[in-house]
């Protein structure tokens, strides 16, 4: 019996650690996050700014639009006459 209340305690305190570890690591992942946003504003910030003193740099090149493939239809048809025709 005493066997089973210190599994029960070893299991509730490895729990309550997990959770706390958790908390912690949320709580560092907001911090991230928001670090990444206010950077990423502070930075479209600056560019806009840089942009406004400079005008005649020119801006980053868009980048070009991807080909479009060039797949025909071919009719099904056509292929079965092509291949039968032999045998």
């Amino acid at each position: 019996m005493l066997l089973l209340w210190l599994i029960a305690g070893a299991a509730l305190v490895g729990g309550w650690s997990a959770w706390a570890r958790a908390r912690r690591l949320a709580r560092k992942l907001d911090a991230l996050n928001q670090s990444y946003w206010e950077l990423r504003y502070d930075f479209t910030r600056l560019r806009s700014q840089v942009a406004r003193l400079d005008p005649g740099e020119p801006e980053e090149p868009s980048p070009p639009p991807a080909p479009s493939p060039t797949v025909a239809f071919v009719p099904l048809a056509s292929i079965k006459k092509g291949h039968g025709s032999g045998t």
